[in-house]
């Protein structure tokens, strides 16, 4: 099975970053319009995560624990044929997101899955 989700140098690096500060994290990439589809960071189990979601796979980012990503089963019918690559950029990030604070927000760069 091909990984469906990836993450940047700079992304994995915030990463590390926000775990040092907050303890383990996961993702969830949002549908929302208000949040223009952003990988959401929150600590561990702050977004519950249920039968309406799909879990895309989990990060190596160079912890000792993978960081996994969700994503809302509905938004994943529309998603189903991509690849995610979470990335960071400078930028106002969601309030709720936890990069938030430092400036930059992570955004995601879809492209076709390989076969």
């Amino acid at each position: 099975m091909s990984q469906r989700v990836d993450i940047t140098g700079e992304a994995a690096a915030l990463v590390r970053c926000l775990t040092e500060a907050h303890g383990p994290v996961m993702f969830h990439q949002s549908g929302g319009c208000c949040d223009g589809s952003a990988p959401m960071c929150y600590p561990d189990g702050d977004f519950l995560t249920g039968d309406a979601d799909v879990h895309l796979g989990s990060l190596d980012v160079g912890l000792d624990r993978a960081v996994p990503v969700w994503m809302s089963a509905s938004q994943h019918e529309y998603w189903s044929h991509t690849h995610l690559t979470i990335d960071v950029v400078p930028g106002r990030g969601a309030g709720f997101s936890l990069e938030a604070p430092y400036g930059v927000r992570f955004l995601v760069r879809s492209r076709l899955m390989d076969a």
